[in-house]
This record gives structure tokens, C-alpha cells and sequence, in this order.
């Protein structure tokens, strides 16, 4: 039986250590002026399938979503509890401090006061001290005719202005339809939207709800939604990294 199988939540040793190495210039021109970022092969194969096995077992899991029954689309989706599975602590863990300078510096352009302390544990602690203690982190999973209305993922005052959603199926393969969405409401403007291409093990860095854009007199703020299309066929599985935790 491969390792990863055995034990399907333990994360590579190297992971942490090629977060780090990123094309911080690169990752930020992309957000600043796409509204999202793409990391081609954050997981391997072996991963995106383990973490899709997890999924069926419950005890990993805190709280499960029908959508249709809050009116968020078709599919369903479950938070994980405390303690997270290895990879997803050390997804959560490594990602975090390249995005929070990221965060800061929007913050900063858009006049905002909050800044992001360096590390997620820090940053933790200031969410369990507004109240907001049950992990976000999350899979969802969709089959034939399912989808995933515009939203935003705000779980409370304290938040983290960026995610991440690694797709741990593959197009044309495990199905088909299921893009990924993204809007961008501009002030006093027309909408676009933006259908973001994504391979399995593809990471989309993206904003949680607002994102700085030019305006006439500096940056102005830019209301974001994500969603996903109507599937065709087959099932998609997505792992969902949110960085605050919820109240």
C-alpha cells in the first residue's frame, strides 16, 4: 500500500519549504492585476486523492452543508474540526505568511488600519480572541447538475482578505463543466467575470471580498464573488483553505 495512503494527512516535508520559495513579484503582479494567482502542482495526484478519500470519513469532519438547503446552489461541502489533517495545518501554515504582506500592503492602499501579524498561529489568536474558534477549512464536492452560487466566505468581524481553493479533480477526466468563477464589482462600473482555469492540483489564490483596483483619484475597493458552474458530469472534489476561523 503507497505511503500517502497509509497515511493520507501527513504533509511532504518539503511543502513548507517551496511555498517559501515563490516569485513573491510574480504571485503579487497577478493578484494586483488579475484579482487571483495560479500555483500549478501545489499537490500531487497522490494528495488531491487522499484528501478526496478523507472525505467520507466523518469523524475528520465538524459540519456537513447540503446547499440547496440554504439556497447556496447544489452539492455539499464539510468543515473540517480541530485537529485539521497534517496537509491542511501545513497548507494553512506555509501559505499564510507569503499572503499576509500581500494583505497588508492592499490594506494599506485601500486605507484600511487592520494589519496581519507574520505568522498564522498569531494570527489565530487574534481570531479565538473575537470569538471565532471552529476551523473553516474545508472539501466540497459536486456531481451532475450541481453548482456553487456566487458568494463569499466571511465568517466574522476578523478575517484574512485572501483564500485558497486547490481543485483535487481533473477536468475532462473526473468531469466536466464545474469552472471556477470569479466577479469583480468595480464601483459606479459594470461587473466582469472571469472563468479561472484550473488542473488538478492547481491551487487559485483569490481575494475573500474586496480587492484594491485603480480608480481616478487612487485605488478603490472591488467587491469579489466566486462560485462554481453547473457540472456536466462526473464529480469534482475541491479543498478550500480559508485562513480565519469561524464565530
Amino acid at each position: 500500500m503507497p505511503a500517502s495512503t497509509q497515511n493520507p494527512v501527513h504533509p511532504p516535508a518539503h511543502l513548507a519549504e517551496r511555498i517559501a520559495s515563490w516569485d513573491a513579484s510574480s504571485l503579487n503582479r497577478d493578484l494586483d492585476t488579475q484579482g487571483y494567482a495560479l500555483i500549478e502542482n501545489l499537490l500531487s495526484e497522490e494528495m488531491c486523492a487522499d484528501m478526496v478519500g478523507i472525505y467520507e470519513d466523518d469523524a475528520r469532519f465538524r459540519r456537513r452543508v447540503i446547499m440547496s438547503r440554504h439556497g447556496y446552489g447544489q452539492g455539499e461541502y464539510k468543515y473540517f474540526a480541530y485537529p485539521l489533517p497534517g496537509l491542511v495545518a501545513s497548507l494553512r501554515n506555509a501559505l499564510y505568511p507569503v499572503l499576509a504582506e500581500t494583505a497588508n500592503r492592499w490594506n494599506a492602499s485601500l486605507g484600511i488600519d487592520t494589519r496581519y501579524p507574520a505568522t498564522h498561529a498569531a494570527f489565530l489568536k487574534r481570531c479565538h480572541e473575537a470569538g471565532q474558534c471552529r476551523p473553516t477549512a474545508l472539501v466540497l464536492r459536486y456531481g451532475p447538475g450541481d453548482y456553487n452560487c456566487l458568494h463569499q466566505d466571511i465568517y466574522g468581524d476578523c478575517l484574512f482578505p485572501l483564500q485558497v481553493a486547490v481543485l483535487l479533480s481533473q477536468p475532462g477526466r473526473d468531469f466536466t463543466g464545474g469552472e471556477f468563477l470569479l466577479v469583480t464589482q468595480r464601483p459606479r462600473r459594470q461587473s466582469w467575470a472571469e472563468v479561472v482555469p484550473l488542473e488538478r492540483g492547481t491551487a487559485v489564490i483569490f481575494p475573500v471580498h474586496q480587492r484594491p483596483v485603480p480608480g481616478a483619484r487612487g485605488a478603490v475597493r472591488a467587491n469579489m464573488r466566486h462560485g462554481v458552474s453547473r457540472i456536466r458530469s462526473g464529480d469534482r472534489h475541491t479543498l478550500g483553505i480559508i485562513f480565519h476561523d469561524a464565530t
